[in-house]
């Protein structure tokens, strides 16, 4: 048989749970159903460093940014320039390859091993000039406030980012296998979906936000896990029916993404390429969407670590049948992503060095990914452990900690932290030992460096994420 080809599929900012066929009822997302009931879908994924630049690291070098060095999102720290990436050894293995979206690289247009990219600045190019006037309403990049999209449907970036995925496939050489990294800029704020989606949620009564013991009265819990978004959006200033239109139109964004793949999907139907073609489908990090009384990410509850999974084999594949619509409970993260495609492809080279494994040895083996200790950095201001059933978390402002059982308590409502202090003793010494390996200066005389608490959302340094369409960014959402 050819060699497989490879559709990687990434989302900005769709928190795990926000598929209808894994288990919320308030959504639409056939598209994603149809991957999820063809493949398997693993529902223990997690972004080591929950923000773009250093999740996008991970996908490429197989590594967690406690490894690579690229832990938020830093334009010093340049993993790709120093690491064998995943494109690289791919193209160099005979893949024609590209980037479809957003990549979010540093310097922006350098290709680490692309074959060829294009860029949401280029969307913005082709437009210039013209009638549409895309991303015209002025709402920052960070902020969460709902605005309706200023183009139509087949003029937004999100049909933009599938209709050039499809040119790739009818243009490219049919002589070699391709990857094909689809790269969607939504659901990031802005939250501004077209007017055709947001009609879809505009009434819809969608589940409030959860809160739990600790996190009931958010002014009163651990202020150094709220200054992300204290420093990027407004939140904290929202009512409830004010998050309420928040969610709605996140949702409709996600929406969005999910019937334009749908374009995606039909073409290569049509195209007999369904039969070779393993799809994976994640994002980089997800969003609190008031969970707790925080939005934004980089934080590592559930909703900004916590990510969807799916691996949909080609039909052709033996492995179909054995994979249709299953679920795996294994503890996968990004840094999993690259040494699941090199050993489909049946790429091994010992001289490649990766933090993760391979997704499909843990389906129908013994191998139990459940012994992996997840440890989580995010821009050196949040950390986390995850052992067993439980996870704890120490956000550096202020020295603030929280543990949960995630077995039983799955949305974090209840902090065990006064419960069991010997665990949590025992997962912050682990945790210390993890920071003392590969950040020395945030530990002193063996304990982890605290900086001092966030007195007020008011003494923040605000970035809402003003972008103009002009300046030259691959961030623009």
């Amino acid at each position: 048989m050819n060699k497989p080809n490879f559709l990687l599929i990434t989302t900005d900012q769709q928190r795990f749970d926000t598929i209808h066929a894994l288990g919320n009822r308030h959504i639409y997302t056939p598209h994603l159903n149809w991957l999820a009931d063809e493949g398997v879908a693993f529902t223990r994924c997690y972004a080591d460093s929950p923000v773009c630049m250093a999740s996008r690291a991970s996908i490429m070098t197989g590594t967690h940014g406690y490894t690579n060095g690229l832990t938020g999102n830093n334009n010093n720290v340049i993993p790709m320039r120093e690491r064998p990436t995943l494109p690289g050894i791919l193209t160099a293995n005979g893949y024609q390859t590209r980037a479809q979206g957003k990549m979010h690289f540093h310097p922006m247009r350098a290709n680490y091993g692309f074959e060829y990219m294009e860029l949401p600045m280029d969307y913005y190019r082709s437009l210039e000039g013209g009638f549409y006037v895309p991303k015209g309403h002025g709402v920052g990049e960070n902020e969460i406030e709902p605005v309706i999209s200023t183009v139509d449907e087949t003029h937004s970036a999100t049909y933009w980012t599938v209709k050039r995925s499809v040119d790739f496939l009818e243009t490219r050489d049919e002589t070699r296998p391709f990857f094909l990294w689809t790269s969607f800029a939504k659901p990031h704020p802005p939250f501004d979906p077209c007017y055709n989606y947001w009609t879809l949620y505009q009434n819809k009564q969608l589940p409030s936000p959860v809160s739990g013991d600790w996190s009931s009265e958010p002014e009163k819990a651990p202020q150094g896990f709220y200054s992300a978004m204290y420093t990027l959006n407004n939140g904290y200033r929202m009512s409830e029916e004010q998050k309420a239109d928040t969610k709605r139109a996140y949702y409709a964004c996600i929406t969005q993404i999910d019937y334009t793949l749908g374009l995606l999907f039909a073409r290569m139907r049509e195209m007999g390429l369904l039969e070779n073609t393993w799809i994976i489908f994640t994002s980089d990090h997800g969003d609190m969407m008031g969970d707790h009384g925080i939005f934004a990410k980089s934080v590592f509850f559930e909703g900004s670590a916590h990510i969807p999974m799916i691996v949909r084999p080609p039909v052709a594949s033996w492995k179909a049948g054995s994979l249709q619509g299953k679920y795996c409970d294994k503890l996968v993260t990004l840094a999993d992503v690259m040494p699941t495609i090199l050993n489909i492809a049946e790429i091994r080279d010992k001289d490649i060095s990766m933090d993760g494994q391979n997704m499909m040895d843990f389906i129908d083996t013994n191998t139990n990914a459940n012994d992996r200790i997840f440890y989580g950095n995010c821009a050196e201001t949040y950390f986390a452990v995850m052992k067993d059933n439980y996870k704890y978390m120490w956000a550096r402002q202020g020295d603030g900690g929280l543990l949960f059982n995630m077995a039983e308590d799955p949305m974090e409502q209840n902090d065990l932290s006064d419960k069991k202090p010997e665990l949590v003793t025992e997962m912050k010494r682990m945790l210390t030992e993890q920071v003392q390996k590969y950040n020395p200066g945030l530990v002193r005389d063996g304990k982890l460096s605290a900086l001092p608490p966030v007195k007020s959302p008011r003494e923040m340094v605000k970035w809402p994420g003003f972008h103009s369409t002009v300046y030259p960014s691959d961030v623009l959402h």
